[in-house]
């Protein structure tokens, strides 16, 4: 049985904003109630439209952020309460693909030195042991070892990537955040990209979180799916069920969005009405309510709670059965 290496339980985070000098503050609620398990050599897919929360639950769990309520156990220790000396350790647990490899990697330096820098601040490993783990991560990456001496530039965007990736991988953690890590690719490097961070789970038994738009490229790595939206997750479960069968009418509408080369695959168009609404401003009820082809009027009035049905946990008054 795998062990369970991240815990989140009705994780929230809210931030304080004011909308000009002189209003009162209002309260974003980026992350409200977020729950899930991720268990050690799994995916868990996290995917949801711009503005949806994906990216905080991504800083929450890199212990970027902490959060306002709730409790977040990575590797049985509850970041909530946790000492410095136990923040210190976790963080050496968890670490994190970004989105850009342009961006993510300091031109300024080689990526033997970008590679070394975690084991300078977090071991105690002498000069040569440091040298000898960069150059065995480039090739398990699949790349060089002389491209130890050579800088980000002078790489392709999904080579970096294979550095970053090189980069998060050099403190053996059990839990690796991955942020949109391929939307930033050629479609032609997105899927050795994606083997690859398969080919490394299966091999090191990382755990990874997944955080996608892409939904045919959750379909190719996950193992498990949290839909989000406005902060809430709407529906949960097991890539199969949320592909072949999605109850929540968000879930549908993203599904029938994305392209797929199998023409079986192609679901009838369901268009979501409206613009997703501000943070700032939900709804009242159902955040999704507004723009469901669904709604009841009990859906303006009252949130709906997270249900099981068919062994997925919906968030939805009215689910399509």
């Amino acid at each position: 049985m795998s062990e369970v290496v991240l815990r989140a339980e009705n994780l929230k985070r809210f931030y304080e904003v004011k909308t000009s000098a002189f209003a009162h503050a209002k309260t974003l609620k980026a992350l409200n109630g977020v729950s899930f398990e991720l268990k050690q050599g799994q995916t868990l897919a996290v995917v949801g439209e711009s503005g949806c929360g994906k990216s905080t639950l991504a800083r929450l769990i890199t212990l970027i952020e902490k959060p306002t309520e709730g409790h977040l156990m990575i590797d049985g220790t509850d970041v909530v309460g946790a000492s410095m000396e136990d923040l210190k350790s976790l963080r050496e647990k968890v670490q994190i693909i970004f989105q850009d490899p342009y961006s993510s990697l300091n031109p300024r330096k080689k990526v033997g030195t970008i590679l070394e820098e975690p084991l300078v601040i977090n071991t105690r490993l002498s000069k040569a042991e440091r040298r000898e783990s960069a150059e065995e991560m480039l090739q398990k990456v699949g790349l060089r070892r002389e491209h130890y001496h050579r800088y980000p530039h002078m790489f392709s965007g999904g080579q970096r990537q294979r550095i970053a990736i090189a980069r998060a991988l050099m403190l053996s953690p059990k839990v690796l955040v991955a942020d949109e890590p391929v939307s930033a690719l050629d479609i032609s490097i997105q899927a050795q990209v994606l083997n690859l961070l398969m080919d490394l789970q299966e091999e090191l038994d990382l755990a990874y979180l997944f955080i996608s738009h892409g939904l045919s490229v959750v379909e190719h790595i996950s193992n498990q799916v949290l839909v989000m939206y406005l902060g809430t997750a709407v529906e949960q479960g097991n890539k199969e069920q949320i592909f072949d069968r999605p109850m929540h009418p968000y879930t549908q509408a993203l599904l029938a969005s994305t392209p797929f080369v199998d023409p079986t695959r192609r679901a009838q168009r369901v268009p979501l009405k409206g613009e997703l609404p501000s943070p700032l401003d939900p709804p009242p009820g159902c955040p999704f309510h507004r723009r469901c082809r669904f709604a009841s009027d009990r859906c303006s009035q009252e949130l709906p709670l997270q249900r099981e049905l068919e062994n997925q946990l919906i968030a939805c008054h009215n689910a399509p059965v």
